[in-house]
């Protein structure tokens, strides 16, 4: 006989879980000014804590608790933009750095790479971060290029050890942000929308956990996701107006921020959705789709939902991609797999194929580099995507099986791919056969024209009133 236990009955309440703690550390001068511009933003049910070897830099903190590091060695102050001491000063104070991150599920360290304190104490925090047992996270950015190359050096190394030492690293490069400003930007304001960028990129993921949803991304789904997984990419997009939903979508996963990397060669994607009430199934559809176009067709992908009514007619859509090592594919490397996962090819590659401006002078004893970079695309999209159950699939061997080989060679030196392809198509059609049980009806418009034999568009399409 089964036994029946009643669950919630009215002499008994369900136990609530424990919130997610969520700890943010800045890590010397440019992790601080980070913090404070999160504070200024309302980021909230988060704990912030900075950390400094340079005591007059913490006093104008606003965070909740503010760590002086490494007194005995600096004598408050400042590392002097050696890393060396700002590793040293928070060995020094590691006790008191683990007694403020214990407790935290989530420890997300952030800190402008290249300077002393950040770029040296932050993978010590880290590291004890790690041990306490909370997921760690790191947001960095990297210098500019006019900032001396010694900080650039100083950035590198520090990402080497940084990257030992957390779970997920997520590294914003500063100089993006010249390909997208004004001229008339000055110094302080280019500062400034580094700091509003490394915000923005700790705030969209502990938002994820803090803001509850219709559609929930929970703690369990984050940790999944960024649990162990080195290099990360961060992407946050707005949309507005009627295309809000793919503007968005788009903005995310294209970040000029976000430099050369792209998110198709992550095993997990986590999205969260933010946005009005007014938001409609069909515009998350479109979110969900847009992103999942762009990723590997095998990637984990997590995504919630959460209404907020100070967005006013404004998406926000951020995006979570790690797991580029375990695909073996650097982030960079997107050309082959955005070709072998989708469908989808974009609208340069259709183009150079129906126009014909991939073409390569085979004359040129050293070739046109552009030129076959665009040719390899070509090919590439063609033998990968798949028209109609496998219309197009065999094209590329029919090309190479017609006429086209026979031409001279002052012919095929001009004749283009998409030359090739359609000689080919005319060529031979028997490669491109129907089902077995399809009736050929010339009405049957399901089904491609070629397969219905058909001798003109009067004979599926009405155009009379």
């Amino acid at each position: 006989m089964i036994e029946l236990s009643v669950v919630n009955d009215e002499s008994s309440t369900l136990k609530a879980p424990s919130p997610t703690v969520i700890k943010i550390i800045g890590c010397g001068g440019g992790g601080s000014s980070a913090v404070n511009r999160m504070i200024d933003a309302g980021v909230s049910d988060v704990e912030f804590i900075v950390l400094n070897t340079d005591v007059q830099a913490l006093n104008v903190s606003r965070a909740q608790k503010r760590l002086a590091i490494g007194q005995e060695l600096t004598g408050g102050l400042g590392a002097g933009g050696e890393p060396s001491v700002g590793e040293s000063a928070a060995q020094e104070d590691s006790d008191m750095i683990t007694n403020v991150v214990k407790g935290a599920n989530m420890v997300i360290i952030t800190a402008g790479m290249g300077g002393g304190t950040g770029t040296g104490s932050a993978p010590v925090v880290a590291s004890l971060a790690r041990q306490q047992g909370a997921l760690t996270i790191a947001v960095v950015t990297t210098p500019f290029e006019f900032e001396r190359s010694k900080r650039m050096k100083n950035a590198q190394e520090g990402l080497k050890k940084l990257r030992e030492n957390v779970d997920s690293l997520i590294v914003i490069p500063n100089e993006q942000i010249m390909k997208i400003v004004d001229k008339k930007m000055n110094f302080r304001q280019a500062f400034r929308l580094a700091d509003d960028v490394l915000c923005q990129g700790v705030q969209g993921i502990s938002e994820i956990i803090t803001k509850p949803g219709d559609i929930n991304i929970d703690f369990a789904d984050v940790r999944s996701v960024l649990k162990n997984q080195g290099e990360a990419i961060l992407g946050v997009g707005i949309g507005e107006g009627e295309n809000r939903a793919v503007d968005a979508a788009q903005r995310a996963i294209s970040n000029p921020m976000l430099a050369d990397r792209h998110i198709d060669g992550a095993s997990n994607i986590l999205v969260n959705i933010t946005g009005p009430e007014n938001l409609s199934m069909i515009e998350v559809n479109e979110i969900i789709e847009n992103i999942s176009a762009s990723a590997d067709k095998d990637c984990n992908l997590f995504w919630g939902q959460v209404f907020d009514p100070d967005m006013g007619d404004k998406v926000s859509v951020t995006v979570i991609a790690t797991g580029f090592e375990k695909n073996g594919k650097g982030s960079s490397d997107s050309r082959e797999q955005a070709a072998e996962n989708s469908n989808i090819i974009d609208y340069g590659t259709f183009e150079r194929m129906m126009t014909g401006k991939a073409a390569i002078n085979l004359n040129s004893s050293d070739g046109d580099e552009e030129e076959e970079e665009q040719e390899e695309e070509v090919e590439m999209a063609v033998k990968h995507t798949s028209v109609g159950a496998g219309l197009f699939s065999n094209l590329e061997k029919a090309a190479e099986d017609s006429p086209a080989k026979s031409y001279d060679k002052e012919v095929s030196t001009t004749s283009s791919l998409s030359e090739k392809l359609r000689r080919a198509v005319e060529h031979d059609r028997s490669g491109i056969e129907p089902p077995a049980n399809f009736s050929r009806r010339s009405d049957d418009l399901k089904q491609p024209a070629v397969w219905r034999n058909l001798n003109g568009l009067s004979k599926s399409i009405d155009l009379t009133d």
